[in-house]
């Protein structure tokens, strides 16, 4: 059973930079997309970025384009989530998630396999 394992959060400040980091456990990613999303009390969980198994594909959500960058190392079994230029309003859970097949999706029901989450905090 595959395991994605979010690491990298934590608190910062209004303008920092921050990379979180996605291990696959239990199993490799194979061959299939993996997204980031994120959650704060009382809201539904939303889209952030995806990338195709490849990388040749990604998506963003409106709110962080040109602010965040998804990528990842299929040698080292590993997806990154570069944010910069963080606001208070990204202050969140952040979810990684790694779907079967390989392309991209802002759809969380698409996703098969749910990592625990990350705190990101952004100070004001």
């Amino acid at each position: 059973q595959l395991q994605p394992v979010e690491s990298g959060g934590g608190l910062v400040q209004t303008g920092d930079s921050l990379r979180l980091s996605c291990a696959a456990s239990g199993r490799t990613f194979s061959r299939g997309a993996v997204g980031w999303f994120r959650q704060t009390p009382g809201k539904e969980r939303e889209f952030v970025a995806s990338i195709s198994w490849s990388g040749g594909s990604t998506g963003y959500a409106e709110p962080v384009k040109g602010r965040f960058t998804i990528s990842r190392d299929n040698t080292k079994n590993m997806v990154y989530l570069q944010m910069s230029s963080l606001k208070p309003e990204d202050t969140a859970v952040y979810y990684c998630a790694a779907r079967s097949v390989s392309g991209t999706s802002s759809d969380l029901t698409r996703y098969d396999y749910w990592g625990q989450g990350t705190q990101v905090t952004v100070s004001s």
